[in-house]
């Protein structure tokens, strides 16, 4: 393959599509979030991913799948949880059978910001959407968001 491959061409471009289509609407949300809740994108998909957390089996996530779930390296996922730790809004806690693991979870006030900045997230997702639908490159990308189902877990 070379670089001026057609395949590989067209490869690119979709690529720089799908990056375009993120990069538009993480930055929409990033401002509606902000304004409205003083909160960034990366701290309400952090609060959104410990939100989900539960007792028993597997209920507590590891800081690294913590990270993999709001795509940061660990040491960014540590700052951020330390922010929001700093603003009341986690806690952290020793693992009660390993005491060499520690546990964050949602601070009454993280679940309440939360369910407040849901529906802000929510609406700003689909104003993003609708938005990039208008462009031609975009719309194709946008109605595969749309038809795509949350992963199950193995």
């Amino acid at each position: 393959m070379t670089a001026t491959d057609p395949a590989l061409t067209a490869l690119a471009q979709g690529w720089c599509a799908l990056s375009l289509l993120h990069g538009r609407i993480e930055a929409h949300i990033e401002r509606v979030l902000q304004a409205r809740h003083d909160l960034s994108v990366r701290e309400y998909s952090l609060l959104d991913v410990l939100s989900r957390q539960h007792t028993g089996e597997g209920g507590h996530l590891q800081m690294k799948q913590v990270a993999d779930a709001v795509v940061l390296s660990q040491s960014a996922t540590t700052r951020l949880v330390t922010r929001l730790e700093d603003r009341g809004l986690l806690e952290r806690y020793l693992c009660p059978t390993d005491r060499r693991g520690i546990y964050t979870d949602v601070t009454e006030a993280g679940l309440k910001l939360l369910e407040e900045a849901r529906p802000t997230n929510d609406t700003a997702l689909r104003e993003a959407l609708d938005e990039a639908a208008k462009n031609p490159e975009l719309a194709p990308l946008v109605r595969v968001v749309e038809t795509l189902k949350a992963p199950v877990p193995a």
